[in-house]
């Protein structure tokens, strides 16, 4: 799974590299992006938008907004038949912007947070899923989820899973509301390869997500 993530680049550097037209949320470098949190979202709705929405989806027909809590990721693999994602598979997928993520490895008796990023450092997107759902009173909530798949060697040695980064060729074809072929969409859903990653240890006080400054990526 994929449960915090990183985004220290500044909107400006986030707009221009993913090619936004509109910025609708202006946001500070985050350390410790955690679920339930309001996260930077790359949609293509009459041009590329950079909006806020909440991480964990919350289905448009769902009852309760609280599904969104176990909803915080979507498995590549039964993305096409699981109620709560196939209608924004084929209708709102979204990039989701970050420079980084923590995965957990068992060490003996305890979880040990590993920090995993580009070798250079730079922005990528994990593939996302968005959805609008409407309150009793009207208000809309937008929501996203990240997308997980099978993970590289790296990641592997740390993790059974992890988040699906697009290739950036893959960016504007994940956007593009016209591809509704599921075969296509999944086929995009790849273990980013390991050799352009690099992972090492980070202090444990990534654990706690109101810990969110440049300490929790230092290594530990």
């Amino acid at each position: 799974m994929c449960g915090r993530f990183t985004l220290t680049h500044p909107t400006q550097a986030v707009a221009e590299r993913f090619g936004v037209q509109f910025v609708l949320f202006e946001f500070s470098a985050r350390y410790n992006i955690a679920p339930s949190q309001p996260v930077a979202v790359i949609m293509q709705d009459g041009g590329r938008r950079l909006e806020a929405c909440q991480w964990g989806l919350v289905p448009f027909w769902a009852k309760d907004p609280d599904i969104g809590n176990r909803l915080i990721n979507a498995r590549a693999e039964t993305l096409a038949e699981k109620p709560a994602f196939k209608y924004s598979l084929t209708r709102r997928r979204c990039l989701i912007p970050a420079d980084g993520f923590y995965e957990w490895r068992k060490e003996g008796g305890r979880r040990v947070p590993v920090y995993i990023r580009r070798r250079d450092g730079g922005l990528f997107a994990f593939a996302g899923l968005w959805d609008e759902w409407q309150s009793p009173d009207g208000s809309p909530l937008r929501t996203c989820t990240i997308i997980t798949t099978q993970p590289n060697a790296l990641v592997a040695s740390i993790h059974n899973r992890m988040p699906a980064i697009l290739m950036p060729e893959h960016e504007a074809l994940w956007l593009d509301t016209s591809l509704k072929e599921p075969a296509q969409l999944l086929a995009m859903l790849q273990a980013y390869p390991e050799a352009e990653m690099e992972a090492y240890p980070v202090s444990p006080r990534v654990n706690n997500p109101n810990n969110d400054d440049p300490l929790c990526i230092q290594p530990a």
